[in-house]
């Protein structure tokens, strides 16, 4: 028999609110995390912006001892692992007393991540040359391997089930939280750690700059710079961060008691093969169609279902593509269309983070019954106004009854995924 799955915990480090109670605070003023960094503007950047997290000494001491704040120096690690132990203290688990404790058998970890060691390798190799290589530092595999965050994660819990990372460029968070999703309703786990997480700074963003897809219109004005949907987009804002959820099986978490944000009821990951229209940077637009009609088919839910829309929308030409699959794979248009917003307004695109903090967004908003807006979009691009109705597009922060929500994200290497949350029924014990 299938599992029900829920989401009992929720942790994020995100440019503009580091913690769920601050990000959350962003989501409903809509207030910015996008920063003029001096940095990128002294390397001669064309995009002399970025979201990074603010992290206080505060917040270090609380979650790392002080041998692990000397050895830790990548930073899209350390954002994986304060974003993943809130979600677990969040979701009211235990943490081990010691490491002479057994595992928990039925609990594991799926955290992700792109680019998160880069700065500490960049580091260690500026220190040192070809012939004294052996001196590299006996953390930077541990800080540099994929898997880093998810092992330093599990071994902190005492994880015993399955603890791996993944690796799909933006597609990242959600595409665990699906494979979360799909082991604990398999009956294989019951509790999983599911997130993803990235590094910021010019050796991360260096390659993006060169590939003109930064904006660089609005370097004196950094609130302005991402603009999602918008006729004047010009580019994305690089951001970082990270973003954990806890997955639980509905009857592990009714027989805890916890407090449930939100039910996952289905979930799809494809790619379109980067054939016809797509490449390594432009999705094939069959794929993308077929990843959300995959999500709804998976859940059992009509697209008339869907209330509102989480896109991956980057400030990009590829906003209006998107919304134009969306419309077709949905078959609805005009005013029919679902309501529709971007998190990217706010945080930027935090790249391998960008779905698991999005994910986040997409759960306060389902528990707490309301729908952000979508920044700098006042001027909507034409040939979006001539798909949907443009009061769809959610430009200031309201509350509105949603059941289903729709997130997605689609990433280098023309990879999709398209995840399905819906508010847990106030009628069933412990609903919210």
């Amino acid at each position: 028999m299938k599992q029900r799955v829920v989401i009992t915990g929720l942790g994020v480090v995100a440019p503009g609110g580091v913690g769920v109670t601050e990000f959350r605070e962003a989501l409903e003023q809509g207030r910015s995390g996008i920063e003029h960094l001096a940095e990128l503007e002294e390397l001669d950047f064309r995009c002399q912006l970025g979201g990074v997290p603010r992290l206080t000494d505060e917040l270090l001491k609380s979650n790392f001892s002080e041998l692990e704040r000397k050895r830790l120096t990548a930073k899209g690690v350390i954002y994986g692992i304060i974003a993943g132990l809130e979600a677990w203290k969040d979701a009211g688990l235990p943490f081990p007393a010691s490491t002479e404790a057994e595992p928990h058998w039925d609990y594991g970890c799926i955290f992700g991540t792109g680019m998160s060691g880069v700065n500490t390798l960049r580091d260690a190799i500026y220190k040192t040359d070809d012939k004294k290589v052996r001196k590299l530092g006996t953390t930077v595999v541990e800080q540099t391997m994929p898997s880093g965050i998810s092992a330093f994660l599990g071994g902190r819990l005492g994880l015993g089930n399955w603890v791996t990372s993944n690796s799909s460029a933006c597609s990242t968070g959600t595409e665990s939280v699906i494979m979360a999703f799909e082991r604990i309703r398999d009956g294989k786990a019951s509790i999983l750690l599911a997130g993803s997480c990235d590094a910021d700074g010019p050796h991360v963003w260096g390659g993006f700059d060169s590939m003109r897809v930064l904006t660089y219109r609005h370097n004196e004005e950094p609130e302005k710079a991402s603009r999602p949907m918008s006729a004047t987009a010009s580019g994305f804002v690089p951001g970082s961060g990270g973003g954990a959820l806890v997955l639980e099986s509905l009857d592990s978490a009714l027989q805890r008691g916890a407090s449930i944000y939100g039910e996952v009821i289905g979930g799809y990951t494809n790619s379109g093969g980067q054939r016809g229209t797509g490449t390594m940077t432009a999705p094939n637009s069959q794929g993308t169609q077929r990843c959300i009609q995959g999500a709804l088919q998976d859940a059992g839910i009509t697209s008339q279902d869907i209330d509102l829309i989480s896109g991956h929308l980057t400030s990009t030409m590829g906003d209006v593509l998107e919304v134009r699959n969306w419309s077709e794979a949905l078959h609805r248009s005009g005013t029919g269309f679902p309501m529709i917003n971007s998190v990217k307004s706010i945080t930027g695109h935090c790249l391998s983070a960008a779905g698991s903090i999005e994910c986040v967004a997409a759960l306060l908003q389902l528990k707490h019954q309301f729908v952000h807006a979508s920044l700098n979009c006042e001027d909507l691009h034409p040939e979006i106004a001539a798909c949907i109705d443009e009061n769809r597009v959610v430009r200031k922060t309201e509350s509105h009854k949603i059941n289903i929500i729709a997130k997605s994200s689609f990433g280098f290497g023309d990879v999709n995924s398209c995840v399905l949350f819906k508010k847990y029924p106030t009628h069933e014990p412990n609903g919210n």
